[in-house]
């Protein structure tokens, strides 16, 4: 049980907490959520015991372990798997100690721990985890300096997951992940066997994911139970209710204080007058929770064109090897909203840059009207940013020819006011700079939009305002997200991006997401049917290397069983003054018997999944 009692923390003399107490129940499955800078990442350093408390007390059961990811593996040549492998450091320390250790209580101590913590199925476990955030087992093999960092940001994820801390603490988890890794991550993270507190903006991940909301709002924590959407409406009807006794008040004290007014220069009155001036000074006012301040996004309308905007006609497009995307036929209307689907590498981004101009097809015909704009946000163009630069200079740039007040009125359209027009975008937050690179992305009136990911760090009230301007926008949308409430609500067609086609989706996103959950790797389109998968050569051998490993386990274990079964066999064990002596040497003897069970049962699982992937 993670218990927070009391505490109080100032950032620069400005209060984040004051008195703030919550209790999160071991296993739970907890989402933090509060307005961008309320404090909730300095909650979890708290927690990490990485910042001092002013005051109160954050108690935890001893020796309990706290993970999360700080920040991204380090470029090296270690592999994928190794690094995750690493990362689990109890294990690494046994598995070194078993390989020296002489004394034969410290043997049976470890090997009980490695059977304990799993040790054994460790590599199968990794290369799961690392599969599932989108390396396959080619990629696994490769180092880590073959990867950019948002890449290896996964890794890092991989890297504490599988160390399973007893409290894991995420913040937002799923900006590095693509649609498939994120849904991943609610499943592993829903049937995770310890306690898990996750920061995230991300509805469908605080609704399938976790039991409960912990909310961080004016310097005070309070746990609701149940998902997101739960804690919306209680908050809602919480907030009315306020309101309404807010507003009952108001009039109970203006009818007081008008009696008082009328009556205190009568002595007739006087009484009844000082009465209710001590009624008004004891009443304590009701003040119902703040509303969530608007968040905006502001699109400019394009004109109308003439159908289709694109239309392709056997295209390939690729790089500088073979074609990633062949003989695509496809066309976009511009009353098109259009979610891109399909796992990492399959060629979303690819397909997005074709439309967005950034690059030519290499056969085939592709044509668009003369006339059509595009705007095109990926996620890296936040951070190409200029950060010496104010978000106004970024349009003094691109539109000299502006008055300021034209161009500080496109910045309020867009939720920037005032006070972010004048700081330097290196000063400002993520989803900050996240509106910005939206603006630029819009500027022109696209006729056209391509969005790459643009709910990252973005807050709650900024993806529904997001999702909002998108709805009314007269443009068309081509979508890439993690996130599926912005897919659910703005996208009517679906495509699948895989195996080098793209082809219209059958079914709806719940579908898609079942299918991905189950493993079903075909994610059906329209009348397309594949055959399973064949195990692959890098699978086969991993899988026999558990069975390998399975099997020295066994023999371990066995020999150390015959040991102390031939000590327990002494008779000069059983003299009286030697039973403490022969209890500790049959509680040891019960130990390697449980372990010995446990280890034939990882054996026998093992052999199965290797007779079937062979």
């Amino acid at each position: 049980m993670l218990r927070i009692s009391d505490i109080t923390y100032s950032v620069e003399g400005r209060p984040l907490l004051v008195g703030a107490s919550a209790t999160i129940p071991t296993g739970h499955k907890v989402g933090l959520v509060g307005r961008n800078g309320a404090g909730k990442t300095t909650l979890f350093r708290l927690i990490r015991g990485q910042l001092a408390l002013e005051g109160g007390d954050i108690s935890m059961p001893s020796r309990s372990r706290i993970g999360g990811v700080a920040q991204e593996v380090p470029s090296s040549s270690t592999t994928l798997l190794q690094t995750v492998l690493q990362a689990d450091t109890e294990r690494e320390s046994l598995l070194t100690e078993a390989e020296t250790a002489t004394d034969p209580h410290r043997i049976a101590e470890v090997q009980a721990r490695l059977s304990d913590i799993d040790a054994w199925s460790a590599e199968g476990r990794a290369a799961s985890i690392l599969k599932g955030l989108g390396f396959d087992a080619e990629a696994q093999l490769r180092p880590c300096s073959d990867f950019s960092g948002g890449w290896r940001m996964r890794v890092a994820l991989a890297g504490v997951l599988f160390a399973q801390p007893d409290f894991l603490l995420l913040d937002e988890p799923t900006n590095y992940l693509d649609l498939e890794g994120a849904l991943w991550l609610e499943s592993y993270l829903a049937k995770y066997p310890h306690t898990v507190i996750i920061i995230s903006h991300d509805r469908g991940l605080l609704n399938r994911a976790v039991q409960g909301i912990l909310h961080l709002d004016e310097k005070k924590l309070t746990y609701w139970n149940g998902p997101y959407d739960q804690f919306a409406r209680q908050m809602a009807e919480r907030r009315a209710v306020l309101q309404a006794e807010a507003k009952k008040q108001e009039l109970r004290r203006a009818h007081l204080q008008s009696f008082v007014d009328r009556f205190k220069a009568k002595a007739s009155k006087a009484v009844q007058a000082q009465s209710r001036v001590k009624m008004l000074e004891k009443m304590e006012t009701i003040t119902p929770p703040e509303e969530a301040r608007k968040q905006v996004f502001t699109f400019p309308e394009p004109e109308e064109l003439s159908p289709p905007i694109i239309n392709m006609d056997g295209v390939s497009v690729g790089y500088d090897g073979p074609p990633v995307l062949r003989n695509l036929s496809l066309r976009i209307d511009q009353d098109d909203r259009i979610a891109l689907l399909g796992r990492n590498g399959e060629g979303k981004s690819t397909l997005s840059k074709l439309l967005a101009g950034k690059l030519k097809p290499m056969s085939g015909k592709m044509t668009q009207s003369s006339k059509l704009r595009i705007g095109y946000f990926a996620q890296h163009q936040v951070d190409e940013l200029f950060i010496d630069e104010t978000p106004l200079q970024h349009l003094q740039r691109m539109r000299p020819a502006e008055g300021q007040p034209r161009l500080r009125a496109r910045l309020a359209g867009f939720g920037l006011l005032a006070d972010q027009a004048e700081t330097v975008v290196g000063r400002l937050s993520g989803g900050q700079k996240a509106r910005l690179s939206l603006l630029l992305a819009t500027l022109d009136a696209p006729h056209l939009l391509i969005l790459d990911e643009p709910t990252n760090h973005l807050d709650m009230e900024s993806r529904e305002a997001l999702v909002e301007a998108l709805t009314t926008y007269s443009g068309a949308v081509v979508l890439v997200s993690h996130d599926m409430h912005l897919l659910g609500l703005v996208a009517d067609r679906l495509w699948l991006v895989k195996g080098g086609a793209v082809m219209p989706y059958g079914e709806d996103l719940e579908a898609y997401r079942k299918q991905l959950l189950a493993g079903d790797e075909t994610a059906k389109p329209v009348k397309v049917v594949e055959k399973p998968k064949k195990a692959s050569r890098d699978e086969v051998m991993a899988l026999r290397s558990d069975v390998r490993k399975c099997e020295e386990r066994l023999t371990k274990l066995n020999d150390m069983r015959d040991k102390l079964a031939k000590k327990l066999a002494d008779p000069a064990l059983y003299e009286p003054e030697r039973l403490g002596e022969m209890e500790t040497w049959q509680k040891k003897y019960a130990e390697v018997m449980e372990g010995l069970d446990r280890a034939e049962a990882m054996w026998l699982k093992a052999q199965e999944k290797l007779e079937n992937a062979a």
